[in-house]
């Protein structure tokens, strides 16, 4: 019971923390896009109306300061009586305020008569005034603080500013307008937040709820339940994920049935070399007399059994990646022959050593570059030449060669030994097989090379070679795939 409220609370605490970084990395940022759009709207709606008001008000104030300007004989007198009467006869004083100032900024002429006599104090007369041309304000009027767009134009005379025309309106009835304007844009993106937000919550609900089930069997799989199979409710995407996840579970069942197989294949072979180092180290450690020739051949020993030990761990390493797919060529142009004669030279100082002859014969013509993996082919030529001083090392010579057979790059290795017995030659490239040979391995070199030959397209053969010995064929195409 325990176990199933705690599964329960997991659970619930999966799908609380899949739907919240659904909603701050699917929702959000929609969210943020509408209120900068609400936002860019509603300074688009300001500026529209605020500007529509400035422009008409500038060409009104323009064109009856051109009018004053070119009838206006310089009497103040005529200036005074000419602006009463304009003032007098604007049909349009309900809604903007008409005046007439002085160069000075104060008010001569007023269409309402409320406000004669004073100074407006506003930048827009006295920028008019200096620059010559007409210049606008919006903002609060400072003697009544009521938000007002006023346009002021300079009354200009035989080249010199003899007054101000200014129009003035309030703004009152505008921010009305553009605040209805801007709560309809908001109005508009709530909805469609609205509509977002509820297709998400159903949607992500829709996906928690089969997710959290395949993360509780993911679970009991994880926990060792190998074989846990999921009733697969679905048509579409998460089918095929249910699909996937029994198909990891019995494919899990099955690749520890192979570990154990595995394991228990391979820990003779590595526990050989390691006992042969291990006593090694102890009788040279224990030796009282230090006698030099003995200490020479038990560190040799140990070298040559370190190597081994290695090989056999390299070539696990290789079984594993090829057995769970991920065995992978790096492909490029090469050069075979310089790669095969690498080899050879490496091992044609160790073969003497062991007194054993290596004879290498290239071919007469220069071979053109295939497409390989250099190091994996180099590992398989490395491979089939330990192989033929480990099993046919008693013959005491080992022929290498390469030419050019029917559109292939042909590599063949012999050595001289006692060769394969013949109801061993159809096995000996399986896995862990080793038959009648007494040689210490792990048995999967020959699988792995015949499993890199064959992912270039190749052929790779081991028989016995006429007159005694073991030959092995190696073939790759001249042009890879």
């Amino acid at each position: 019971m325990a176990r199933e409220g705690n599964n329960k609370k997991g659970k619930a605490l999966h799908i609380r923390g899949l739907r919240q970084r659904w909603m701050v990395n699917s929702v959000a940022p929609v969210g943020v896009l509408l209120i900068l759009v609400v936002i860019l709207m509603a300074a688009g709606v300001s500026e529209y109306y605020y500007g529509s008001m400035r422009r008409g008000l500038e060409q009104r104030a323009q064109a009856t300061a051109d009018a004053f300007g070119r009838y206006f004989s310089g009497s103040y007198t005529e200036y005074y009586q000419q602006a009463t009467n304009y003032a007098d006869t604007f049909e349009e004083k309900e809604i903007i305020e008409l005046q007439f100032l002085t160069t000075g900024g104060k008010i001569l002429v007023s269409a309402s008569n409320l406000t004669t006599g004073m100074s407006p104090g506003t930048g827009d007369i006295s920028d008019a005034v200096r620059l010559e041309r007409i210049q606008a304000f919006r903002g609060k009027d400072p003697q009544t603080q009521e938000n007002i767009l006023s346009v002021s134009c300079p009354i200009v005379t035989d080249g010199r500013v003899v007054g101000v025309l200014r129009l003035v309106t309030a703004l009152q009835k505008a921010d009305r307008q553009i605040f209805v304007s801007v709560l309809m844009v908001a109005g508009v993106a709530a909805l469609c937040m609205a509509l977002i937000l509820i297709t998400n919550l159903i949607f992500i609900n829709n996906v928690v709820e089969p997710v959290a089930v395949l993360s509780s069997a993911a679970k009991r799989i994880s926990a060792g339940s190998y074989g846990t199979q999921v009733e697969n409710r679905y048509s579409d995407e998460l089918g095929e994920l249910v699909d996937n996840i029994n198909q990891m579970s019995l494919k899990i069942g099955q690749n520890e049935k192979m570990k154990s197989e595995f394991i228990s294949s391979v820990s003779h072979e590595l526990r050989t070399p390691l006992t042969a180092i291990n006593g090694w180290g102890e009788t040279i450690l224990a030796d009282p007399t230090h006698d030099p020739v003995q200490m020479r051949r038990g560190i040799r020993i140990i070298l040559n059994e370190s190597r081994r030990l290695s090989t056999m761990v390299e070539e696990l390493l290789d079984f594993s990646k090829m057995e769970d797919g991920r065995f992978t060529l790096q492909v490029e142009p090469m050069d075979l022959q310089a790669e095969f004669e690498d080899a050879i030279f490496t091992y044609r100082e160790l073969f003497r050593q062991e007194d054993i002859e290596l004879h290498y014969e290239a071919g007469k013509e220069l071979l053109p570059p295939i497409s390989g993996d250099p190091e994996r082919l180099k590992q398989v030529f490395c491979n089939v030449l330990d192989n033929a001083a480990k099993h046919g090392g008693a013959g005491k010579r080992i022929d290498a060669s390469i030419t050019v057979e029917d559109g292939m790059q042909v590599i063949r290795i012999r050595d001289y030994g006692p060769g394969i017995p013949e109801g061993d030659l159809p096995y000996v490239k399986q896995k862990f097989y080793k038959g009648a040979s007494k040689a210490r391995g792990s048995g999967i070199g020959l699988a792995v090379c015949d499993e890199i030959i064959k992912l270039h397209d190749g052929g790779f053969e081991i028989a016995n070679a006429p007159g005694g010995g073991c030959i092995v064929t190696i073939r790759l195409p001249e042009q890879g795939e």
